[in-house]
């Protein structure tokens, strides 16, 4: 797996986001994530193949909230100034690689805090596409990756739950509840 050069710094500039989601401004990425959080805007982003299996993320050991965790294919933030489509665009190929076509499925909010650390507090939009084949992970922000089949995940998920990022916890919860046969018609 070779390296690429660091992709983020906690000095970046987020966007701050009201209730609605409407942009109130920015602040830096080390502000946004600082004790409680502030509210700003994120996404997730979920690939699968074309057996129909999630490719899942270990978050690097250097993140400094949920280091080690498995969590969705990718998740991140569009910086100030960039819209989300060049966000999703930018970020997947910065961390493992890929490009395809994403689809948006839906947002929501959340807070969770993460030991003395730090939080999230977030209005994230989700998105899903399809890729074959190995990623060419950035060893920067990815520890490790796999293909999961939707049951073996939710068996795993199921039995191990602190394994996980809260955020994949809560949007696997909805894909599930309302997306996946939108995602995997086959009924994988």
């Amino acid at each position: 797996m070779p390296n690429r050069a660091v992709v983020s710094d906690r000095s970046e500039s987020l966007v701050l986001v009201d209730e609605h989601d409407c942009e109130i401004g920015a602040a830096t990425k080390h502000a946004c994530h600082a004790d409680e959080g502030l509210l700003h805007r994120a996404f997730s982003i979920f690939i699968f193949n074309t057996r129909d299996e999630l490719l899942l993320q270990k978050r690097s050991a250097q993140k400094p909230l949920w280091p080690n965790y498995w969590s969705n294919t990718c998740c991140s933030h569009p910086r100030q100034g960039e819209t989300m489509a060049e966000a999703v665009r930018r970020r997947l190929a910065e961390e493992l690689g890929i490009r395809t076509p994403l689809t948006y499925l839906y947002k929501f909010q959340y807070h969770a805090r993460y030991e003395s650390a730090g939080s999230e507090r977030e209005f994230c939009w989700v998105y899903y596409g399809r890729h074959d084949g190995e990623p060419d992970v950035n060893l920067n922000e990815i520890a490790d990756w796999r293909y999961i089949d939707v049951a073996s995940f939710d068996t795993e998920l199921a039995a191990s739950p602190d394994d996980f990022t809260p955020w994949l916890k809560l949007e696997w919860a909805e894909l599930k509840a309302t997306y996946l046969p939108q995602i995997l018609p086959s009924g994988a």
